[in-house]
């Protein structure tokens, strides 16, 4: 793996050639610092941090993520709010963790309008608004009374001729853009949403190694074998991960053409981990840790790579404080950001761990997919310092992946899959079922499925997939102790019902998409419990 050490150098040989100019034409011209910058927000779907090329990835190719990074900053340690994409979106949008936000804060529910969303705040201050691809979702928002997608208006009429593999959406993302870029009125600053839906299982079987990819180039993580089928599977989703960067590449081309680069700010990031067992809807380091680039010449100096820990918590209130915008809670009742701006260490100098830097961020899921009777929950939160990632499980006795296969009460098999609904299905998730009972392969299976205890421990920097739990190693017992107490204090004071007692809450909010049926687990009818 490519070391930090490299990746700054790499990142950082343009800076002597860039900074100075950036920086004199950022501040030396005052009637260019006064324009409000056009945002264009890029997010894939289920991607990793580190699968990028500019961070040491030799299976995938991002030429134009690198570009962002190489011209702007690099951010090592960016965090969604939640593994999972209707959450993770919710929390972009509104500055808020997902735990803040009721209905919008689990999967495929609905969202209540007194959380402001960022687009709208800007549309009202005259900026033009849109997305193309995937925007706020899974979910049903006409059900809260919004009369659109709270990503804005669609830019989804032109469709692609061609796509490089089956599973990859048929939308032709660069060219929305441009239909949205046409249809902007004149003088207006723009925003728009670039919501890829790749990398987003599925993915045709065997199309990286067939677009001429190698098995020896994929980075098969620690929590899933190394074998020539996981690796095959990997390289399948590298290649979506390209197609995602070849339209970003075309919207900064179109925006070099028509003289708006400069003046825009790009962030390229993505909303949750790569679609692989214990991974996405997973609170572990490939669910929660997210490739981040941001760019914008008239004001951020380039060549750097930060380390501070960030939350997508934190993109609205930049994008607000960026266009001179204030959040209505400033002077009404509607509830409050809990992001902050990084505008400040966007227009510094620093690098590595600035002064900026805070000492913690916190993430969370409740309900993923339809994956349990009832539609229960499988309710996590997580606090991630720079060395140490602490997850709470609030109900150890339910499966985090969905249960096993079992007959039902007509004695008819459960869901197929062996129930494990939770992991998108893939050859992965197959492979681990169908050699569950290899002495080789039982320990990744259990990894991925099997019960966990009510709280983990876990050193990213010597363990980034997660494999061992220090909770009760004499040697963190004060680290543990220190990081439960904080995310406790946290996850009360920003009024995370699962800890001011009303966390049977999240079991009611409804679920739009569909649902699948499960026998009553034995845990449900030990306990007499009916909910």
């Amino acid at each position: 793996m490519t070391t930090r050490t490299e990746i700054r150098f790499y990142v950082g040989f343009i800076c002597v050639l860039t900074m100075g100019i950036t920086r004199a034409h950022a501040f030396d011209n005052p009637d260019r610092s006064r324009e409000r910058p056009n945002i264009l927000f890029a997010i894939s779907d289920d991607q990793s941090w580190i699968h990028t090329s500019v961070s040491g990835c030799k299976s995938v190719n991002t030429p134009n993520f690198d570009r962002v990074a190489r011209e702007g900053i690099l951010f090592t340690n960016s965090f969604c709010g939640s593994p999972g994409c209707t959450p993770s979106r919710s929390s972009v949008l509104t500055g808020r963790y997902p735990w803040q936000l009721e209905q919008a804060g689990t999967h495929a529910s609905s969202f209540p309008q007194e959380y402001v969303v960022y687009p709208d705040l800007l549309e009202k201050n005259g900026y033009f608004v849109g997305f193309t691809g995937k925007g706020w979702g899974p979910g049903k928002f006409e059900a809260s009374g919004r009369t659109r997608n709270p990503a804005g208006p669609e830019f989804n009429s032109i469709e692609s001729k061609t796509v490089p593999a089956q599973g990859i959406a048929d939308f032709d993302y660069a060219a929305n853009f441009a239909a949205f870029m046409k249809a902007n009125p004149e003088g207006k600053p723009f925003c728009f949403w670039y919501g890829g839906k790749e990398p987003h299982r599925s993915f045709e079987l065997g199309s990286g190694v067939a677009a001429g990819k190698k098995l020896a180039d994929a980075m098969v993580p620690s929590f899933l074998p190394d074998v020539p089928e996981i690796r095959s599977d990997i390289l399948d989703y590298c290649l979506e991960i390209e197609w995602f960067d070849e339209h970003l590449g075309r919207m900064i081309k179109l925006l070099e053409e028509t003289g708006q680069l400069d003046n825009t700010i790009i962030v390229v990031t993505s909303d949750n981990g790569m679609a692989f067992p214990r991974a996405k809807a997973n609170a572990y380091e490939y669910g929660i840790h997210m490739p981040l680039a941001i760019r914008w010449p008239d004001q951020i100096p380039g060549g750097r790579v930060v380390d501070d820990l960030i939350s997508h918590t934190d993109f609205a209130p930049t994008f607000l404080e960026i266009a001179g915008v204030e959040h209505p809670s400033q002077h009404s009742e509607t509830p409050a950001m809990t992001g902050r701006s990084l505008l400040p260490l966007l227009t510094s100098n620093e690098s590595g761990t600035t002064s900026f830097a805070r000492s913690e961020v916190y993430s969370c899921r409740e309900r993923h997919s339809s994956s349990r009777w009832n539609n229960l929950t499988y309710p996590q939160r997580c606090i991630r310092t720079p060395k140490y990632l602490l997850i709470r499980n609030f109900k150890p006795e339910r499966w985090p992946a969905g249960a096993p296969q079992t007959l039902d009460s007509n004695g008819q098999p459960g869901p197929e899959d062996g129930g494990y609904t939770d992991i998108d299905a893939g050859p992965s998730l197959t492979y681990l079922i169908k050699h569950k009972e290899d002495a080789a392969i039982a320990e990744f299976f259990a990894l991925a499925v099997d019960h966990r205890p009510a709280t983990e421990l876990y050193d990213i920097q010597q363990d980034p997939g997660c494999r061992l739990n220090l909770v009760g190693d004499p040697a963190h017992v004060a680290i543990e102790s220190e990081l439960e107490t904080k995310l406790n204090e946290y996850l009360k004071a920003t009024g995370d019902p699962r800890l001011n007692g009303n966390g049977d809450i999240w079991e009611s909010y409804i679920r739009y998409s569909k649902l699948r049926s499960f026998p009553k687990p034995d845990w449900a009818r030990t306990s007499g419990r009916d909910k």
